[in-house]
């Protein structure tokens, strides 16, 4: 075999794409440190066990694994840097309020994700840790439907689900635990045949709900909407009506009125992404890719391994997919001290907040305990307006 050759879905990244590649995550960190991120560079190579969430054996699973000659330990060449973002807030920085992260780095995948996915993807993406309240989840969609704005991309679909629903039946349900994979795939290709061979192995109720959420999907509101039939056919059990209240209360949100262009759907047989996910999760979709370009939501306690439970929410992207069907020009820089503002859905205060960012500079949403004794500039409402005082 030629010395040159590349392994199987391993590519260089050649002059003319790197360049293209470069502007795109400068400007996406530019992006992300105008909401208030801050750039972290984590280690491509860790012990394999920080490199693990709860119940993450899919993660466990992509993650190449080597022997450290110098400790006889065993590392693991990181295939997602979720989980190393939530060993830094939950070790580096110790921050007791809001701690929001964002990284670019490539991770190596063993298994590929897809037929033609590179197995060193170029993952770009952000973690907010410590504020378990909707508005959380709302600012990760906007940053990420942001992402794609910056890219060129503004025709989108967007998304969501909640791994919520799945968990409340598998915890109720020993069978189902005991097929969880199987049934997960299934529900993800929307295998009816595949779904129907496993259902003697899970109880009535269960094969009852897991049925109707393969046809679960559709519109996020409006008459017939995928949540309302979703409570008129799942069981009422708690986390259920929660996990659907929270859905809701996310397609209720202004910020989708800002993008005319996106459109907004619920699947809630659609849990891809790594298992760690345990709230809300969400995929944004655009012509041009068959699969999701970015994928997110929560992780509620997953720091629990490190020793420190927090809520947790963010997205990620494969930058280079990315780049296939991006449209931008130059990028800009953020130099200026961050302005604080209330964490409110309200239209005016979005309007103000997006006209100091485009200008460069920096705005970060607080709750109001943090923003009671924030010492820098903020926004307040004054005379009828928002203003920088």
């Amino acid at each position: 075999m030629p010395a040159w050759l590349l392994p199987d879905q391993i590519s260089d990244i050649l002059p003319a794409e790197a360049t293209r590649l470069e502007a795109l995550r400068r400007r996406l960190l530019d992006l992300y440190a105008s909401y208030g991120y801050a750039l972290v560079q984590p280690p491509l190579i860790e012990h394999v066990e920080s490199l693990m969430l709860d119940q993450a054996r899919d993660l466990d699973l992509r993650t190449f694994k080597v022997v450290d000659q110098a400790s006889g330990r065993l590392l693991g060449l990181r295939a997602d840097i979720t989980p190393q973002a939530a060993r830094i807030d939950a070790h580096q920085i110790q921050n007791q309020g809001v701690t929001r992260l964002c990284y670019a780095g490539s991770v190596l995948h063993a298994q590929p994700a897809g037929l033609l996915s590179s197995r060193e993807p170029v993952q770009v993406g952000c973690e907010l840790f410590g504020h378990d309240g909707l508005e959380a989840d709302l600012e990760v969609q906007e940053l990420a439907l942001a992402s794609l704005d910056a890219a060129g991309i503004q025709k989108v679909r967007l998304d969501l689900s909640h791994r919520g629903v799945f968990l409340a039946l598998r915890d109720r349900d020993p069978g189902l635990a005991g097929c969880e994979s199987d049934v997960l795939a299934a529900l993800q290709s929307k295998d009816r045949v595949r779904l129907s061979s496993l259902l003697p192995q899970v109880s009535s109720e269960s094969a009852k709900a897991l049925t109707a959420l393969i046809d679960l999907y559709g519109a996020a509101s409006g008459k017939d909407s995928v949540i309302d039939r979703a409570r008129g056919v799942l069981p009422a059990l708690g986390p259920i009506t929660e996990a659907l209240d929270r859905l809701q209360a996310v397609a209720n949100s202004a910020m989708f009125t800002e993008h005319p262009q996106c459109v907004l759907t619920v699947d809630l047989a659609d849990l891809r992404g790594y298992r760690y996910h345990n709230g809300v999760m969400f995929s944004i979709y655009c012509d041009g890719l068959p699969n999701a370009v970015v994928r997110g939501g929560r992780y509620d306690g997953a720091g629990k391994g490190f020793g420190r439970a927090r809520p947790a929410t963010g997205f990620s992207l494969e930058l280079r997919e990315l780049l296939e069907i991006a449209q931008f020009g130059g990028a800009g820089g953020i130099e200026s001290a961050p302005v604080a503002a209330p964490w409110q859905d309200d239209q005016a205060l979005r309007l103000a907040i997006a006209g100091l960012r485009q200008s460069g500079r920096a705005v970060i949403r607080l709750p109001d305990a943090e923003l009671s004794v924030w010492s820098g500039d903020r926004l307040t409402f004054q005379s009828g307006r928002w203003i920088v005082a």
